[in-house]
């Protein structure tokens, strides 16, 4: 069995042999979640391949934070764009999630 858990893939990194993004599991373990339950959330990854993804991230700490925060900058850029592109849309799904229930 390979000991690369993670990938390069274009401009941002996976779990080797899957589709899952190693962002995906880091927020998971950022928020506290066990390697076991992030298995369990994502249940095409062993749980060897989750725990070393996490050892991947803990390995290059100062890296991964920096390409997650342009992630996340880059995300907030794109849905500002979009909300200015199309603000009427944006005004309804906002009345719309104050209509629904569970939105509260």
């Amino acid at each position: 069995m390979s000991s690369e858990y993670v990938e390069r893939r274009g401009d941002g990194y996976a779990v080797t042999g899957s589709r899952v993004s190693l962002d995906s599991v880091v927020y998971a373990f950022l928020s506290g979640e066990s390697a076991e339950s992030i298995a369990q959330a994502f249940p095409v990854l062993t749980l060897e391949q989750v725990y070393g993804a996490i050892t991947f991230y803990l390995a290059h700490r100062d890296e991964i934070d920096g390409y997650l925060e342009r992630q996340r900058r880059e995300f907030d850029t794109a849905r500002a764009t979009a909300h200015d592109a199309d603000p009427m849309f944006y005004q309804k799904l906002a009345d719309a999630k104050k209509q629904t229930p569970l939105a509260r």
